[in-house]
């Protein structure tokens, strides 16, 4: 995968969980995880690439503390369109039906 995209769980209409899937090998898994102060884990490779965020608490993060974590794992800050879903905090239409 070569581009970064986020995957929101939601249960009963509300965001559960998200994942922010950094670009990445095909096969890496994570070898490490790094706990932020604002709740997210970055997932590392085995070779120390980062190849992923989860988000614990996606009704509560926000664009700045995504970005710190970001630009903690060397990657490009996330712009106000990538993180729209998390702001909506509603299901897209496809995923009620």
């Amino acid at each position: 995968m070569k581009h970064r995209f986020l995957e929101i769980t939601y249960r009963k209409g509300k965001p559960l969980a998200a994942y922010l899937y950094l670009a990445r090998n095909s096969g890496d898994k994570a070898a490490r995880t790094d706990r932020q102060d604002s709740g997210l884990l970055i997932d590392y490779a085995s070779d120390g690439r980062p190849i992923g965020i989860e988000i614990t608490a996606p009704t509560k993060i926000t664009l700045a503390a995504l970005n710190q974590a970001l630009s903690y794992a060397h990657q490009e800050p996330a712009t106000p369109d990538d993180f729209a879903p998390l702001l909506s905090r509603q299901p897209p239409a496809s995923a009620s039906r």
